[in-house]
């Protein structure tokens, strides 16, 4: 890259980087100009995320991530992403025919997961609930919503990953699918990824593990030992939903998420923004 470029890589990500600012509220800087080329050291964290209940998080606002002047990562072809999309459109459109499994027949909506098409990381979770199968969108419920707040925390957003899951319909009562449900519905995962080729895949709880990676060891002592699936690193982690509920008040387990969301971070050369720190926290 010649010196030309690198300045332009460079002015281009302070451009993205003001933007930011300007969209998080911030009208003034106060910089000192010879501190610019030096990356800044990311403040300890003093909780993964801020909770306004014992059992409801809320991440707030995150701190600004600290500004590197690097060149950005190469950006994938159009027609590379195109044929991404329309892919995963051929995927969606035959689960939504699917008719394989009985979690068919009480369906509202299939949910074939949704989110960047070439993601650097992936989010496998175990099968819709209720808010899923109305809207037809995967993790759009309580469990979801504290989903969205990790990922905002972790420094991306919800558009730069892809969400999805192991089973495309509802079970019952939000049971978790059984072994013949999961193994009808796994080849329409196998596809997605081939075709994503995330660096990292999440999975979210133990169904999400032994559906994808045909493991049976128990979540709680897995969680956090990377794992491999074709050759894509698979971070095991807790579920958000059991976070919520059986989790919610071992804050312990609360941090050992996070630290597993670090991790799958630098797996892909990442780091977490700084949190901000208040007398509050």
């Amino acid at each position: 890259m010649t010196n030309r470029n690198k300045l332009a890589a460079a002015v281009g990500q302070l451009e993205e980087h003001l933007l930011w600012l300007k969209e998080e509220g911030t009208r003034t800087i106060a910089a000192d100009p010879k501190s610019l080329n030096t990356a800044a050291t990311p403040a300890p964290v003093s909780k993964p995320w801020k909770t306004d209940s014992p059992k409801v998080p809320s991440l707030g606002k995150t701190a600004a991530p600290a500004f590197q002047p690097l060149p950005p990562p190469p950006a994938p072809l159009i027609a590379d992403v195109a044929a991404a999309q329309t892919k995963l459109a051929e995927i969606a459109r035959h689960i939504a025919g699917c008719e394989k499994c009985v979690l068919c027949r009480k369906r509202t909506h299939t949910v074939p997961g949704q989110g960047n098409p070439q993601p650097e990381i992936m989010f496998v979770g175990e099968g819709p609930g209720e808010d899923e199968d109305a809207q037809g969108l995967a993790f759009v419920g309580a469990a979801g919503k504290l989903l969205t707040r990790m990922i905002v925390r972790m420094g991306l957003t919800r558009e730069q990953v892809f969400i999805g899951n192991i089973v495309k319909c509802r079970p019952p009562g939000n049971r978790a699918p059984l072994p013949d449900e999961m193994a009808a519905c796994l080849p329409y995962l196998r596809e997605q990824i081939a075709i994503l080729q995330p660096k990292v895949i999440i999975c979210l709880g133990g169904t999400a593990v032994k559906g994808l990676l045909n493991n049976q060891t128990g979540i709680t002592r897995l969680r956090g030992q990377w794992q491999k699936y074709q050759g894509v690193d698979v971070m095991p982690t807790l579920h958000p939903s059991y976070l919520l509920r059986g989790g919610g008040e071992d804050r312990a387990r609360w941090w050992e998420v996070w630290n597993d969301l670090v991790a799958a971070l630098r797996k892909v050369g990442r780091e977490a923004p700084p949190q901000k720190t208040s007398a509050a926290s």
